[in-house]
């Protein structure tokens, strides 16, 4: 089969536009944050040369502009949030005031057909569901991890199987775990799960049908997923314990369970509540593992999804900018909270 040159001749100029404008934005910044600083350098330093060699007073050196400064750096970045997401956040907040095509003014019909669609209500006790056992078993697990390979002889390499998962992308990790709870009718088992059901005597069962089960076979996947970072961080945050601390609690006859919570706990403390808010904020928006495992059916579907089937598949605008503007109101005590609890770390 021959290649067509004369047919794929758009493509080609797709990509060589694309090239153009890569280099030209890259060269852009690169001159602004290399050559003209370079620039003024220089020509402060021929200043000075030239000062010195006439015997003139040196010329004094402006008060650098720091706001202007500031303010010139920071343009493009207020530019692109308020682009794509002050603007999108505006109108997706007075799309759900109104009908599913945004033609209509309807006040609160949205949010009153939220709270009492008992679908609706199912998908939010789903989303409180995930949002309690996530965070604080992926937490327990990764802090359980993190405490008992401390100093072992191969923590690198236990650290590392742990962490794997993280580097998973959550669709990847919904298509590992499918296979995990695959159903073969009664013939041989491919579903790891059902296999050792089968090998234990028990028959084999659809388990990503059966409700509520599905929905905590789900959460696993964000528990195996998120352990990992939960390690990661306390493990670093346990490193990062004084160790004249541990000495002195050891010569003063503390148990390990005493050093545990008398020590321990109390100096981890803010790394736990990093943890625990960051997962939180990840398991409210969790989607691509219910749209890849179940596609939210088997009253598996949780907020994000129930949001992208409202506004998408089901042409309900109004309804899924109220999901959307509640996902947020959801999130964001948890990032104010995050922002206040790092300023106080800073500062203390």
């Amino acid at each position: 089969m021959e290649f067509d040159w004369a047919g794929e001749t758009p493509k080609f100029l797709m990509l060589m536009y694309g090239l153009i404008a890569f280099v030209a934005v890259v060269g852009g910044l690169l001159l602004l944050l290399d050559v003209v600083p370079a620039w003024f350098a220089r020509r402060r330093e021929a200043q000075l040369v030239a000062a010195s060699a006439s015997g003139a007073p040196l010329p004094r050196r402006r008060k650098p502009r720091e706001g202007l400064f500031a303010l010139f750096f920071l343009l493009p970045t207020l530019l692109f949030l308020t682009i794509g997401l002050v603007v999108p956040a505006i109108r997706t907040t007075l799309l759900s005031f109104m009908n599913r095509d945004g033609s209509g003014w309807v006040g609160l019909e949205n949010y009153g057909w939220m709270f009492s669609e008992g679908s609706i209500i199912r998908v939010l006790t789903n989303t409180l569901t995930w949002v309690i056992l996530v965070p604080l078993v992926a937490t327990a697990f990764g802090l359980i991890y993190a405490v008992l390979v401390d100093k072992a002889r191969f923590e690198a390499v236990a650290k590392s199987l742990i962490f794997l998962p993280m580097a998973i992308s959550f669709v990847g990790a919904a298509i590992i775990w499918k296979f995990v709870y695959a159903y073969r009718g009664e013939g041989d088992q491919i579903g790891l799960l059902n296999q050792i059901v089968v090998s234990l005597g028990g028959e084999p069962k659809q388990w990503l049908l059966e409700s509520p089960l599905n929905t905590f076979l789900l959460i696993v996947i964000m528990i195996w997923i998120q352990a990992g970072f939960a390690m990661v961080v306390l493990s670093a945050a346990i490193k990062a314990i004084p160790a004249d601390i541990i000495e002195a609690a050891r010569l003063d006859g503390t148990t390990p369970w005493q050093m545990f919570w008398q020590i321990t706990m109390p100096s981890i403390r803010p790394a736990l509540i990093v943890v625990v808010v960051t997962i939180s904020i990840a398991t409210l928006k969790v989607f691509d593992i219910v749209r890849t495992a179940t596609n939210g059916n088997y009253d598996t579907s949780v907020i994000a999804n129930e949001m992208y089937n409202q506004a998408f598949r089901y042409q309900e605008t109004g309804r899924g900018s109220a999901l959307a503007v509640f996902l947020f109101v959801l999130v964001l005590p948890l990032v104010i909270y995050q922002i206040r609890n790092l300023r106080q770390q800073r500062e203390g």
